[in-house]
């Protein structure tokens, strides 16, 4: 059950403040986030990456450049396993990033990939003729026909000129309920509410799928 961020501006925006007020969240959260945490930003339209096993309230965060799209993952491993920098979000395909928080039991597709975020992502390009949006509800269709238990599966899925956001949860929803505000043209979505002057943050709403 991880922890995830989401920032979009038209002009680049410095992202210290908000990594650092996600740390914060993620490590005062119920459950813990500390199994390493990864991050993604837009530069020239080409995506970088960090990933870190260290437990994001103990990196360093003042080290990113300005962007205009930013996401961000911290992990809570699923019973303690796989703890290995490859298995931290986010994860990418092409021109695709790709973050997701939730449990899922007795899912019942075969796909490859080292863990089971992993899986769902890969799982997304089997429809990915139908477009975007349309192939992300039929991924999440199809997901939830084939599985057993959906506790959570919140996910965010970015490209350079398109993101995209589901949520579903069946226990839990002041954990795992997603939130997003908009300030100066700045829109964030995040797994919990922080500090932000001017900022109003509203919920969003179970089983979305949507384009953000």
């Amino acid at each position: 059950m991880c922890r995830l961020l989401w920032l979009r501006s038209p002009k680049p925006v410095e992202v210290t403040q908000h990594l650092q007020a996600f740390a914060t969240v993620c490590k005062n959260s119920s459950e813990y986030q500390g199994h390493g945490w990864g991050c993604a930003w837009l530069e020239n339209d080409r995506w970088c990456f960090h990933h870190s096993i260290t437990p994001i309230w103990e990196d360093a965060l003042d080290g990113f450049n300005d962007t205009g799209l930013f996401l961000a993952h911290a992990r809570s491993a699923f019973r303690d396993e796989g703890i290995r920098v490859e298995n931290n979000m986010p994860f990418a395909n092409e021109n695709r990033v790709f973050i997701f928080n939730g449990e899922l039991s007795g899912v019942r597709i075969r796909e490859s990939g080292r863990i089971g975020a992993e899986k769902i992502f890969n799982y997304t390009n089997r429809f990915s003729h139908l477009g975007p949006l349309p192939g992300l509800r039929k991924t999440v269709e199809v997901i939830e026909k084939r599985t057993r238990y959906i506790r959570a599966m919140n996910l965010i899925m970015a490209t350079p000129k398109q993101s995209l956001l589901a949520t579903h949860y069946s226990e839990n929803q002041g954990y795992f309920q997603m939130h997003r505000t908009s300030t100066d043209q700045l829109e964030i979505v995040c797994s919990q509410p922080y500090p932000l002057p001017g900022a109003e943050w509203q919920t969003i709403e179970n089983r979305t799928v949507t384009e953000l």
